[in-house]
């Protein structure tokens, strides 16, 4: 095992002003990881685990505002990401290898009890490693995809689609027809979003809008389109929103995408028979009596938890459930930067998880 450490360069933010993030690459015979951190060696571990199709510095305004108050922040690129590896097999990217990977980096910065942020697959991951790890976490944080016992998978989440928004007739798998079309249609879905890598980030990472709550989402339809950019296959021309990534953090995801593509991201969508037999060897069923925060986009079309049966599951698997919800979408650790630090400090200080301020 080994390990090597640089700067990433600070960027001026909002909450809290400079702070460079300390890089390191974690070397392992099975795999590297590679991750950024902030604040005290010594401070209580906070990780932050990022989904699709994202990088540790995805955390930027989080990583700084809570070593602010004295956490120890650790937010890797996950599996197939970034500068971690990206190994060549879709099979690769089931649940149970990237917890593995969680495992060694958490033994790597000392293995005591963390309290585990995640958004979007970085929530399935969070849940998953509670599930299977409990004494390596002190409290679970599940940004914008809610915990199922039973996992993250097709099998489990068409059941729950809300009819009266999607009926079965026209709409089969409801919002979650595109992730049936990575199961169907790989090779098109990769070389439409990789026909330009940048172009398709940026149109990816955009604001909430609340008059389209109610309505279908686009990503029920992408079968029917052909492909998430219809007849095009590629993303039109899009500038990128600076409000949600800065501008230096979003050229680094831009350039990691440039060099690897989408192939490895998109890879986890495709585990859902491994997935669901990972979960059903949970200790206790999956049930997580631990404190667990669920953050709710109120703009989410895909995963918001108000207002149908989604959030059903891990209402029934959680004993000590808290949920916030927040006016924004899916991206909400970037469109709702400091209302995500001020949910999970509450949070952190009515379940006593709070580090003494420094």
């Amino acid at each position: 095992m080994t390990s090597t450490t640089h700067l990433v360069d600070p960027h001026p933010h909002s909450l809290g002003g400079p702070a460079a993030l300390r890089s390191h690459t974690l070397h392992t015979p099975r795999h590297t990881t590679h991750y950024v951190e902030s604040g005290p060696a010594d401070g209580p571990l906070m990780f932050f685990l990022h989904g699709w199709p994202e990088l540790g510095l995805i955390w930027r305004a989080q990583l700084e505002a809570f070593a602010a108050e004295g956490w120890h922040c650790v937010a890797p690129d996950m599996r197939g990401y970034g500068h971690s590896s990206a190994p060549a097999a879709s099979q690769a990217y089931t649940n149970e290898q990237v917890v593995m990977d969680m495992v060694s980096l958490h033994d790597h910065l000392g293995g005591r009890p963390a309290v585990w942020v995640g958004h979007d697959w970085g929530s399935v991951i969070a849940g998953s490693l509670a599930a299977h790890e409990r004494p390596r976490c002190r409290g679970v944080v599940l940004i914008s995809v809610p915990y199922f016992p039973d996992a993250n998978a097709l099998p489990t989440l068409v059941p729950l689609v809300d009819r009266t928004i999607y009926p079965a007739e026209r709409y089969p798998d409801g919002q979650w027809d595109y992730y049936r079309y990575y199961n169907t249609h790989f090779e098109a879905a990769l070389a439409d979003l990789d026909a330009d890598k940048a172009a398709s980030l940026a149109s990816i990472f955009r604001a909430g809008d609340p008059a389209s709550v109610g309505t279908p989402a686009s990503n029920a339809t992408v079968t029917r389109n052909g492909g998430r950019f219809g007849a095009a296959h590629r993303a039109p021309p899009t500038r990128p929103d600076t409000a949600l990534w800065p501008a230096a953090d979003f050229a680094q995801l831009v350039r990691t995408f440039e060099k690897h593509g989408f192939r490895a991201p998109c890879a986890w969508y495709l585990n859902d028979e491994a997935n669901i037999a990972y979960a059903r060897r949970a200790p206790d069923s999956g049930h997580l009596s631990l404190p667990v925060l669920f953050l709710n986009g109120d703009y989410d079309l895909m995963n918001s938890i108000e207002g149908n049966r989604l959030g059903e599951p891990m209402r029934l698997a959680c004993a000590d459930l808290s949920v916030t919800n927040l006016p924004g979408a899916h991206w909400l650790p970037l469109e709702r930067k400091a209302e995500v630090v001020q949910a999970i400090r509450a949070w952190l200080q009515d379940k006593r998880l709070t580090p003494p301020r420094p």
